[in-house]
């Protein structure tokens, strides 16, 4: 680290990423642009290793880049009076969204074991089979549905 700041290279290995990133979060708009050195050494502030740890961090949790970008946008104007445009909400939301998505993961699991335990190997075979765990009649009525709409 230099007295101005740190230098792409110093800051992707403090924050655990690689340079492109960087450079992506900057076209993005996730990070301002940086300082230049004499030399034309992109220079950015140390809190800027915090900020990419929190960028992280949310994508792991689930938010995409647009949603950590209005997630920061909001904390930058926490008093603009909109209950919707903080953590708290966005979180609230994304957690109804992965509950959901953990609902649907838990039915193909379920029906995995079924198919596991009936034996099926062949998916034709098991597809003309009554007793198919695995929902071929359910998918069949859905398109038979949709080409009548």
């Amino acid at each position: 680290m230099t007295g101005s700041g740190l230098r792409s290279g110093q800051l992707a290995d403090a924050a655990g990423v690689n340079l492109q990133t960087l450079r992506y979060y900057e076209r993005r708009g996730l990070l301002a642009s940086p300082q230049r050195s004499p030399g034309g050494h992109r220079l950015y502030p140390s809190d800027t290793v915090t900020l990419l740890r929190v960028i992280k961090t949310a994508q792991r949790l689930g938010f995409t880049l647009n949603e950590v970008a209005d997630l920061l946008d909001a904390g930058r104007h926490q008093h603009s009076g909109r209950p919707d445009a903080g953590l708290q909400a966005r979180a609230k939301d994304k957690l109804v969204e992965v509950e959901r998505k953990l609902a649907d993961l838990a039915v193909i699991r379920d029906t995995l074991h079924a198919a596991i335990s009936a034996g099926c190997d062949d998916l034709v075979a098991c597809a003309r089979n009554s007793c198919c765990p695995l929902p071929f009649a359910e998918l069949a009525e859905t398109n038979k549905r949709a080409e009548t709409c």
